[in-house]
C-alpha cells in the first residue's frame, strides 16, 4: 500500500524509483509504465516543482513493496547520491540527515543530481529543443493563447537546454571577459557547468548593476549598466521565450536590435519610400531623449509578458558608482542583454497608430505618404506637407510616447525637407536634382578617419606589416557598412586620407632618407598603383608581403531589404531565411575567399552544433587531419567551427570526418571518434 512516510523514518535501501506527477492511491507499481528517459533517483512528487531540487519536508515519498522492479538510475548504474559511501548507508540515513547532507553538497557547489561536464554538452541537442519550444511560444502568440505562452515560457526558462544556452551565450560574446560587481567571470569548463546549474534557483534579488561611462560622439557620456554574470546568464535564459513574442509583435519597419536585420535594411526602406518623384517630399525626424533611461517601469510591469517578478526585481536591482549604491525609479539599464529587447516592445504600436490614423484606406495612404522607419530610439516618418507632420504626426508620437514616459528630444527632433537631406543611421539621404543619393555622412567619415590616424599615431615605431594588420579591420569594415550606397567618391577620397597619413608616418620615421626611398621601401608599384605595403609572418614563420585595404575597391551594390512581416522563429518563414543567407553568402566575398568557400560548403553551418555561422561572430579553422600528421591545407581538409566548438573538439579528444557525400564540397554529415 502507498503512504507517505513520517519525519524520523529511514529511507529503504531498495526502495528507490522514478518520478512521477502525483501520488495516487490506486496505482501500483506493477502497472506503471516504462520511464521516458533517464529516471531519476527516488520517486516524489514537488507540486510541479524541478525533479532535481533537494528533498524537503513537504516532499512526499513512496513506499514500494519487496517485490517492486528497481528503476533507480542510481541502483541500475551502481551511483549513489552525493555524500553516500554505501548502499547499507543509504538504508540506514534518517531524513532529516539525508536533507542536512544534500544542504551542505549544495552550499559546497554541488548538487544532488549529477552535474553535466560542460565539455559533453550535446549542443546540437540542445539548440533543437530550445528552438522546438520557441516556435510552439510562436504559434501560441499567435494564437493568442496567453496562458499556454506563459506555460511554455516557464519551460524553456527552467529546462537544461535554455539554461546551458544562455550560458554559452554570455561566455562567447564580446563582454565575456567583463565582470560586475562581484569581479567574477566564467572563464573554465567548471565554472561554466556551475552556472547551469545555478540557473535552476531563479529566485533571491539579483546584484547591483556596475555603472562606468563611455564618450559619445556629441562630446558628451553615455552611462552604461554591467550585471553579474549570473545575471546577464538569467536575462539571456528568460530573453529566450521573450525574443520569439517580440518578433512577432513587432512593427513590420522595424529594424534595430532585431535578428536577422540590420542598418542597410532601415536604409534601403528609406531609399524606397522616398526615391519616386511622386514620394514624400518632407521628413520628421525623431529622436527620443533617454529612451533607455526615461521608460516607465509601471508600463514595463503591466505590458511586458514575461515573468513579472523576475522583470521587477531586475529593474529595481539599482548601480552601484564610485563605490556607492544608487536606486533605479525608470528605465533598463544600457548593458544589459534583455534591455534592446524591451526597448523595441516599448516602442511598438507606434507604426500601428500611425496606419490606423493616416494610411485607413487607400485613398487616405496615397494623400498623406506618412510612413515610419525606425531604428532602435531613432525613427523618421515620411509625409507629403509640411503642416501634416508638425500640427498631427508629431502631437501622435508625443502622446504615443507619454504613456510609456518618455518624449521626444527638443534638440534632435525637426522636420525637414528631402532636399536638404538628413542623417540616419550613419548615412546621408538626400535628393540632387529629384535623384535620390545614400552616401557616407560627413560625422562618419570624420569618425573613421579620426580613428585610422589615431591608430597610426600610437604605433610610430611599429613595422608596416603589423600597422597594416590593425588598420585593415578598420577600413575593411566601414567600406563594407557604405557598400550599399552611392560611396565611391567619398571612398577615394578617404583612401588619399589615410595615404597622406602614412606618408607623414613613413618620413617621420625616416627623416634622413630621400623621398624616392622611403616611396620604393612603403608605396611600391606593383600593378602601376602606389599602394602602402609591408611583410609580416605567418603562422608556418615565413615572409609574406601584405598590402593596406582600398575602401575604393569595395564594389558597390544595391541591398535586398528583409520583408516586413519575416519572423526568423515561425517555421513558415524558414525556407526564406534559408535562400536570403544563401544569397549573402554568395554577395559577401570580399573578405577571406578561402573562409568563405568553406562557408558556402558547409552551407553556413557549425559542423560540430549545426547553428549558424554566423559574420559577426567568431569563427575557428580545424584541420581534420592534423597539419604535425601531414594534413594538407586544402580546402578538402579543414572546416569551420565555433570557438566553443573548437575547444569542446579538442577537450574532448574527437576527430572528425566528412561523412560520404555525391555532392562534391558539402558537408552531409559529421562522425566522431575518440
Amino acid at each position: 500500500m502507498l503512504r507517505h512516510r513520517r519525519r524520523g523514518e529511514t529511507y529503504p535501501a531498495q526502495g528507490l524509483t522514478r518520478n512521477v506527477v502525483s501520488p495516487s492511491p490506486s496505482l501500483s507499481p506493477d502497472r506503471e509504465s516504462e520511464p521516458q528517459g533517464e529516471p531519476k533517483g527516488r520517486r516524489v512528487w514537488e507540486n510541479g516543482e524541478s525533479e532535481c531540487r533537494s528533498v524537503t519536508d513537504r516532499i512526499g515519498i513512496e513506499l514500494l513493496t519487496t517485490n517492486s522492479v528497481i528503476t533507480s538510475s542510481h541502483a541500475k548504474a551502481g551511483r549513489l547520491p552525493y555524500g553516500l559511501e554505501s548502499r547499507e548507508s543509504l538504508g540506514a540515513m534518517p531524513k532529516q540527515e539525508f536533507i542536512e547532507q544534500g544542504a551542505a553538497a549544495r552550499t559546497a557547489g554541488a548538487s544532488l543530481c549529477s552535474r553535466r561536464d560542460w565539455r559533453q554538452v550535446n549542443w546540437r541537442r540542445v539548440h533543437r529543443s530550445v528552438r522546438r519550444l520557441q516556435i510552439r511560444i510562436v504559434k501560441a502568440e499567435q494564437g493568442q493563447k496567453k496562458r499556454k505562452v506563459r506555460a511554455l515560457q516557464r519551460i524553456l526558462s527552467r529546462s537544461f537546454g535554455g539554461r546551458a544556452v544562455a550560458v554559452k551565450r554570455v561566455t562567447t560574446n564580446r563582454g565575456k571577459q567583463t565582470p560586475g560587481v562581484d569581479n567574477v567571470v566564467w572563464d573554465t569548463p567548471g565554472k561554466k557547468a556551475q552556472a547551469i546549474e545555478d540557473l535552476r534557483k531563479q529566485t533571491g534579488r539579483p546584484q547591483p548593476l556596475r555603472r562606468v561611462t563611455i564618450p559619445k560622439s556629441n562630446g558628451s557620456v553615455r552611462a552604461l549598466g554591467i550585471p553579474t554574470m549570473h545575471g546577464r546568464a538569467m536575462q539571456a535564459l528568460h530573453l529566450l521565450g521573450l525574443e520569439p513574442i517580440a518578433e512577432t509583435r513587432a512593427d513590420p519597419n522595424s529594424y534595430g536590435f532585431r535578428r536577422a536585420r540590420s542598418t542597410a535594411d532601415a536604409i534601403e526602406q528609406c531609399f524606397l519610400m522616398l526615391a519616386r518623384k511622386t514620394s514624400a517630399q518632407w521628413v520628421l525626424e525623431g529622436d527620443i531623449r533617454a529612451c533607455f533611461d526615461g521608460v516607465s517601469h509601471d508600463w514595463l510591469m503591466a505590458n511586458i509578458p514575461m515573468d513579472k517578478a523576475m522583470l521587477a526585481k531586475w529593474l529595481k536591482a539599482g548601480y552601484v558608482e564610485a563605490g556607492n549604491w544608487y536606486p533605479t525609479e525608470a528605465g533598463t539599464p544600457q548593458g544589459g542583454i534583455i534591455s534592446p529587447v524591451l526597448a523595441n516592445l516599448t516602442l511598438d504600436g507606434l507604426e500601428r497608430e500611425l496606419n490606423a490614423r493616416f494610411a485607413a484606406t487607400g485613398t487616405l495612404a496615397r494623400r498623406s505618404q506618412v510612413h515610419l522607419i525606425r531604428y532602435a530610439d531613432d525613427f523618421i516618418i515620411t509625409s507629403r506637407t509640411k503642416e501634416l507632420p508638425e500640427e498631427e504626426v508629431k502631437p501622435l508620437v508625443e502622446k504615443f510616447l507619454a504613456v510609456r514616459g518618455l518624449e521626444l528630444s527638443a534638440t534632435k527632433t525637426r522636420v525637414t525637407q528631402i532636399d536638404e537631406g538628413f542623417d540616419f543611421p550613419g548615412v546621408n539621404i538626400r535628393k540632387f536634382d529629384g535623384k535620390l543619393l545614400t552616401q557616407p555622412a560627413k560625422k562618419n567619415v570624420k569618425a573613421v578617419l579620426g580613428k585610422v590616424r589615431a591608430e597610426i599615431k600610437a604605433h610610430p615605431q611599429a613595422r608596416a606589416g603589423d600597422l597594416i594588420v590593425k588598420l585593415n579591420p578598420i577600413i575593411r569594415g566601414w567600406a563594407n557598412y557604405h557598400r550599399y550606397g552611392a560611396s565611391w567618391r567619398t571612398f577615394r577620397r578617404v583612401d588619399w586620407q589615410i595615404n597622406q597619413a602614412l606618408w607623414r608616418w613613413a618620413r617621420r620615421r625616416h627623416h634622413k632618407k630621400t623621398v624616392g626611398w622611403v616611396e620604393k621601401k612603403y608605396f611600391p608599384r606593383p600593378d602601376g598603383k602606389q599602394v602602402f605595403s609591408g611583410t609580416i609572418l605567418n603562422r608556418a614563420g615565413e615572409v609574406r608581403p601584405t598590402w593596406l585595404s582600398q575602401a575604393h575597391q569595395t564594389a558597390i551594390r544595391r541591398h535586398l531589404k528583409i520583408r516586413g512581416a519575416a519572423n526568423p522563429y515561425d517555421p513558415e518563414w524558414e525556407l526564406y531565411f534559408e535562400e536570403r543567407g544563401q544569397r549573402q553568402m554568395v554577395e559577401r566575398r570580399g573578405g577571406n575567399q578561402r573562409w568563405l568557400k568553406l562557408r558556402l560548403a558547409q552551407k553556413g553551418q557549425c559542423v560540430v552544433c549545426g547553428q549558424e555561422l554566423e559574420y559577426e561572430g567568431d569563427w575557428h579553422l580545424h584541420h581534420l587531419q592534423r597539419r604535425v600528421d601531414g594534413g594538407s591545407n586544402a580546402l578538402s581538409n579543414p572546416v569551420l567551427l565555433h570557438a566553443n566548438c573548437h575547444r569542446q573538439v579538442h577537450q574532448q579528444g574527437w576527430r572528425l570526418a566528412r561523412a560520404a557525400s555525391r555532392e562534391r564540397g558539402v558537408i552531409k554529415g559529421l562522425s566522431r571518434v575518440r
